[in-house]
């Protein structure tokens, strides 16, 4: 068997003149002595007796990589191809393919794989290593695994340079670029970590890339929350010590001073050569390498976290895109949110967090997920969960309340229809204010929470966009509109873009400016509210009032919100992360139903935001405008934002509109813009007639489906008042549960 073992370290020195020697040094240059111990304890402690095991195809670096990472630890540096394969077969690795076929190949090294083993050392594998099961395995055992992920594109342009044509798996009718695109499955099988290389970066940034990355997953303490409300200089050393990680804050959901959960240290940044080695990839990989660097795995290992992504964009979306790009007109482009089963951008983040969800939690407790909506999210948030695994759907329930009579008919059959054995809709006769407003009472509630985990082992959660794991993913589809741009040559990297998206929660918006402070050159971000226009005054003027403001119903009910809980987050970003600032200001805004910004906190937003409102009458002019001169319809959403882009953008650039639902939500509202006289309440005959329109986008298939199968169904309904949701909680806990 090939055996390697862990160097000691400084093995050249004896341990009397190494002794000396530190003693001398002490003495004389005790700062430099300080900085060597450092740095040499920081290093070995790093690896101890594990192996960093670089792993990615042919062509991407992985033995200079090793080197230089191997005289940086100062240990063992082992090349599996010229160190274990080439000396066990006594012949090169070309010879060997040549000689025994691709095959038999894989067998021959896997096997030499499991007579291996090392410890303490840098180890690089072959390209097609990953692609023996057990040999993979045995390997893994003692060490940690780093991809080095390059760009295809990048790969065969070195491979083509080196006149590299002995690639196991090439063959005739089969080209470089399907070899390498296959490999991509078994990599993603085993590697611990990612290194994101991209095409000119330096073999010596690559090797610093892989220490930090190691560093990174051998220490989740970095990676803490905090709460939006919580101060840095007066937390007690218990607050301190009591660290809470993205498994915690999935879990729980609101912080309980009532703030929302904010990563410590804030998001990664993503460097352009980093994004620009997106640009080809798929939105699959592009939502697995950004959650990858958001979620530390120790809470979700990276071979799960792709398995829940696959679940959750594979096969549930009808478009293979999942969020394409449309040019609409001018400089103006749609980001299409609306391709998921329920018809709206909500499905981006409620087909990943139940999975999330059900991973995170312990699985000794009993978990019920509360939920308000303004619309959207019923449906999203009921589809999401029913697709749980049955054994994580009998641990994990969910209730949806929504306003009775502030929903469009087609969004309440949907949140009618999408009911299951495990989750269910109320509808509350208030607006979506209340519900929000209750839902975090509840929560924030000691003795009913404690009465329920006592009483009945249950545990609240919440699954709106308070929630951190609902609006992480909504990130990604941001980030990846731009690349989008830049693949159909639109933009060059690094060119600006304006977005514009339709807001109530903020939660979208907040999502886009995360992916600007990650690296993505968004320049204005345009905050599209309909009547209800709260948040284009306190954009406008620095003054959040709802003195005297009721809600208006609209045309565009899911931006129907006079407060916006995402919002706290990006107070608390702009505001220095003064905890006590935001909670002096939204304590004020519930008790005295105001706050104003102060002068310079409002130009800093004023940097970032620009807002603007559109009324009921302009909604339905645009999309009747827009279908008349492009054959395209807009839901009322994305109507109410593209009026707000036209008024607002400066043209200079690129502008990305949010279409966050799909016009066939909105029937009535639409066959009105369209100019029908009579309009059928049946909300199925409503689709019926919007198809014949053959207009572009074609009718939703998930939402046309939804509407065949259930009718109008039954709901329970409930009063405007906390006791009475509080009741019914309680008995769904009883009847699911118990």
């Amino acid at each position: 068997m090939f055996h390697i073992f862990q160097y000691q370290p400084l093995r050249l020195i004896t341990q009397n003149n190494l002794s000396s020697m530190c003693l001398k040094l002490m003495l004389s240059r005790p700062v430099a002595f300080a900085q060597i111990w450092k740095s040499w304890f920081s290093s070995h402690s790093l690896l101890g007796k594990k192996n960093i095991i670089l792993m990615g195809p042919p062509g991407a670096g992985k033995t200079t990589t090793g080197r230089i990472v191997g005289q940086k630890l100062d240990c063992p540096v082992i090349d599996i191809d010229d160190d274990v394969l080439e000396t066990t077969w006594n012949m090169s690795v070309s010879e060997k393919l040549q000689d025994v076929g691709y095959e038999e190949f894989l067998e021959e090294e896997g096997k030499a794989l499991l007579n291996f083993s090392a410890s303490g050392s840098v180890i690089s594998l072959s390209g097609s290593n990953p692609m023996h099961a057990a040999g993979m395995q045995h390997i893994k055992k003692n060490g940690i695994v780093v991809y080095l992920d390059v760009p295809t594109t990048v790969i065969m342009s070195r491979l083509k340079s080196k006149q590299m044509d002995r690639i196991v798996g090439l063959s005739p009718g089969i080209s470089l670029k399907d070899v390498l695109q296959f490999r991509k499955q078994f990599y993603k099988r085993w590697f611990d970590i990612r290194v994101l290389c991209g095409g000119d970066v330096a073999a010596e940034v690559v090797a610093e890339k892989v220490l930090d990355a190691v560093k990174r997953y051998q220490d989740s303490e970095l990676e803490t929350f905090i709460s939006t409300r919580s101060s840095r200089t007066g937390r007690s050393r218990e607050e301190d010590s009591h660290k809470l990680y993205f498994s915690d804050v999935v879990t729980q959901g609101l912080a309980l001073d009532g703030g929302l959960f904010v990563p410590e240290r804030g998001l990664p940044k993503f460097t352009a050569e980093e994004w620009q080695g997106l640009i080809e990839a798929t939105y699959i990989e592009r939502a697995q390498v950004i959650l990858e660097k958001c979620i530390h795995p120790a809470d979700i290992p990276a071979s799960k976290l792709a398995e829940i992504i696959e679940t959750a964009y594979g096969e549930n979306f009808s478009c293979s895109k999942v969020a394409p790009v449309r040019h609409l007109a001018g400089n103006q482009f749609l980001l299409e949110l609306f391709h998921g089963p329920t018809a709206s951008f909500k499905d981006f983040a409620l087909q990943l967090m139940p999975h999330l969800f059900a991973y995170c939690i312990p699985r000794s407790c009993n978990y019920l997920i509360l939920v308000a909506t303004s619309g959207d999210t019923g449906s999203a948030v009921l589809d999401g969960f029913s697709r749980l695994h049955d054994t994580d759907k009998q641990r994990i329930a969910l209730v949806n309340f929504f306003p009775e009579d502030g929903v469009s008919p087609i969004q309440k059959s949907q949140m009618i229809g999408c009911q299951k054995e495990n989750a269910w809709s109320v509808g509350v006769k208030s607006d979506f204010d209340f519900c929000q407003t209750a839902i975090k009472q509840i929560f924030t509630n000691s003795d009913f929470t404690g009465f329920l985990a006592v009483e009945y082992g249950t545990a609240l959660a919440a699954a709106n966009s308070i929630n951190w794991a609902r609006l992480l993913p909504q990130i990604i589809y941001h980030a990846s509109a731009y690349l989008d741009l830049v693949h159909q040559g639109i933009i060059s990297f690094g060119s600006p873009v304006d977005i514009c998206i339709p807001t109530g929660n903020f939660g979208n918006m907040l999502a886009a400016f995360y992916a600007k402070m990650m690296g993505i050159p968004i320049r204005k971000s345009i905050c599209a509210s309909n009547e209800n226009n709260v948040l284009t005054e306190f954009i406008r003027t620095g003054v959040y009032d709802l003195r005297g403001r009721k809600l208006i119903s609209s045309f565009s009910p899911a931006v129907d919100i006079l407060k916006s809980s995402n919002l706290e987050r990006y107070l608390h970003l702009i505001g220095n992360e003064d905890g006590q600032l935001v909670t002096q200001l939204f304590n004020q805004l519930e008790n005295q139903g105001h706050f104003q910004l102060q002068k310079d906190l409002l130009g800093k937003l004023q940097q970032d935001l620009v807002a603007g409102w559109c009324s009921d009458e302009d909604c339905l002019a645009a999309i009747h405008s827009v279908y008349n001169t492009t054959g395209y319809i807009l839901d009322t959403h994305t109507a109410v934002a593209k009026v707000v882009a036209d008024r607002l953008q400066d043209r200079t650039c690129p502008i990305i509109i949010s279409s966050t639902a799909h016009y066939s939500k909105f029937a009535p509202a639409i066959l009105r813009a369209l100019r029908i006289a009579e309009i059928n309440q049946n909300p199925l005959s409503q689709l019926h007639l919007l198809s014949s329109y053959s207009a572009l986008p074609p009718i939703h298939w998930g939402l046309l489906e939804t509407l065949k199968k259930t009718g109008n169904g039954d709901h329970q309904v409930c009063a405007a008042d906390v006791s009475v949701l509080m009741s019914h909680i309680e008995t769904l806990i009883q009847n699911h549960f118990m």
